[in-house]
């Protein structure tokens, strides 16, 4: 079931509407709440401060003890309604009967309401709300004293429920306008600020950068090389767990300044100049590291960090090496092959001439040669990896017409795993090569090989007749580089490689010769993996 996915803008756009919805409705609601309280308040004290100030003035108490009260208070009442924007003044004796009214039909008649007794009873002055002739009222209502501090009457002052409501109305309105314009902006304000974020993220969406972060943390871990990324300021945004292992850091380090944890020369030579870097070396510890860098460049062309992939180089060469080996004994059994071809063209030529003897002879002596080689490569030497690799040599040795014999007291069953065919390819292969070599222009060349795994080691034993090596060259011959051969362009590097193979493995190596008394190597490699045999 697929998931719908939202795009960045209209998720902002949505929350930003309704965050902004919500708080307006709310502090609408507020506002209105508090701002009728206030009004009703206001107009309330209004109408009492109104209803004490006519209850109060020597004209209306003096107009009481006329025989029209009404026609002196009628007149003032409505000039001072008008005045104040009060609906009406309404001003009774004690009895409740109007002396002034704005309908003038009324006065004489009985006020309506219920709610004179505090005022004309109690003497209180106080707000109420009743239904009047007029219709619903908040009302301010006041008595009225004589000299003698009796009550006489009372002054009732109101405004309509009605216009308070409109007013409040009115005043809603503006803060619903308000409202609306925030609305208004806050939508194309979310919706700017969606635009910017998908110019930050180059248009992408939140899902599509959590996608691409998971298959880079995937790519980062799942690569075999080192991978190290820094700012522009030289802070380390990004390192793999391979790089931390070829440069032998085990903390977190983001945010880390990397020339706190390795030279870091070439990262900043590409900080300045832009360029990117390939196969350049770099000595750490005990390693030398081949980095590849390259800047980072924002939409302006502008650095803004650069990315460095480290491989170990002994590994690189491990790989040539076992490549170039391998194709070696790809090249030992083609001459193998060449050999025997070579050899059935004689036999059919001889069944042509009619030479049926000799074809015997030759198929005999050549059986008896394979059957006394194969009887102990097969017999006596029972791992599968050896025996390709000497088969391959055999069939080298006799296309260079050389004797390459298998000591009879060789005697090596199946290897560990941990030895592997790699190895044992640059090990084997290139101690019989450099013996070919040393034998190659002899009358009688001879390489005899020799393997054992009696005890805790494995014995490998490779010896010639040739003229030897002498002793200053023993101490260099498994420097790289070093060769007594003229062509040095492609030699130099057998020996280095089996040094290194055997070193891999634990195990060492024996050199014994003299100056035109032949050369034999000796290979100890211990049985089990990573124990020293020195």
């Amino acid at each position: 079931m697929h998931t719908l996915k939202v795009s960045l803008q209209t998720k902002i756009l949505g929350f930003v509407l309704l965050l902004t919805f919500f708080i307006t409705t709310l502090l609408t609601v507020y506002f209105m709440m508090v701002e009728s309280k206030q009004i009703e308040e206001q107009k309330g004290r209004l109408a009492l401060e109104i209803s004490k100030t006519v209850a109060n003035m020597p004209t209306i108490i003096q107009a009481f003890q006329t025989k029209n009260p009404s026609k002196t208070i009628q007149p003032l009442a409505e000039k001072i309604r008008k005045q104040t924007g009060a609906e009406f003044i309404v001003v009774g004796n004690k009895k409740g009967i109007r002396y002034s009214h704005p309908i003038k039909s009324r006065i004489g008649k009985k006020m309506i309401g219920g709610d004179n007794e505090r005022a004309i009873v109690k003497g209180e002055s106080y707000i109420s709300k009743a239904k009047g002739s007029l219709g619903a009222s908040l009302r301010g209502k006041a008595p009225i004293f004589n000299q003698r501090g009796e009550i006489i009457g009372v002054v009732s002052v109101g405004f309509m429920l009605e216009d308070i409501q409109h007013q409040m109305y009115m005043r809603l309105m503006k803060v619903v306008i308000v409202a609306v314009i925030a609305l208004i902006v806050s939508i194309l304000g979310s919706v700017l600020l969606a635009r910017n974020i998908r110019k930050d993220t180059m248009g992408l969406e939140p899902y599509e950068i959590a996608a691409l972060y998971k298959e880079k943390r995937a790519i980062l871990h799942a690569v075999k090389e080192g991978i190290l990324a820094i700012d522009e300021h030289g802070f380390i945004i990004t390192m793999n767990q391979p790089a931390k292992q070829l440069l032998h850091i085990n903390r977190k380090v983001r945010q880390t300044k990397v020339d706190q944890l390795i030279p870091a020369g070439f990262l900043y030579e590409v900080l300045d100049s832009k360029q990117p870097q390939t196969d350049a070396e770099l000595i750490w510890k005990d390693k030398i590291l081949i980095v590849n860098t390259t800047p980072i460049l924002n939409e302006q062309g502008e650095i803004s960090g650069v990315v460095a992939s480290f491989r170990d180089k002994s590994e690189v060469e491990d790989m040539v090496n076992t490549l170039s080996e391998v194709r070696k004994y790809s090249e030992d059994l083609r001459a193998q092959t060449h050999e025997f071809t070579n050899k059935l063209h004689v036999i059919s030529g001889l069944l042509q001439l009619g030479e049926y003897d000799e074809v015997i002879q030759m198929i005999q002596e050549e059986t008896a040669m394979l059957q006394s080689q194969h009887k102990l490569l097969f017999e006596q030497i029972k791992d599968a990896k050896v025996q390709a690799i000497v088969l391959g040599k055999l069939g080298k040795a006799s296309e260079k017409k050389i004797s390459l014999e298998i000591d009879t007291n060789s005697d090596l069953r199946p290897l560990p795993k941990h030895i592997k065919l790699s190895q044992l390819i640059v090990i084997i292969g290139n101690l019989i090569d450099n013996a070919f070599e040393a034998v190659a222009k002899l009358t009688n060349p001879l390489v005899i090989f020799f393997a054992t795994d009696i005890g805790e080691d494995m014995i490998i034993e490779i010896s010639d007749n040739g003229n030897g090596i002498t002793g200053e060259e023993i101490s260099h011959i498994f420097e790289r580089g070093f060769t007594t051969k003229t062509n040095r362009a492609q030699h130099g590097f057998g020996l280095a490689n089996v040094k290194e193979a055997v070193d891999e493995l634990g195990g060492y190596i024996e050199v014994h010769s003299k100056a035109g008394n032949g050369t034999t190597f000796t290979v100890y490699i211990p049985k089990r993996g990573g124990e020293s045999c020195a």
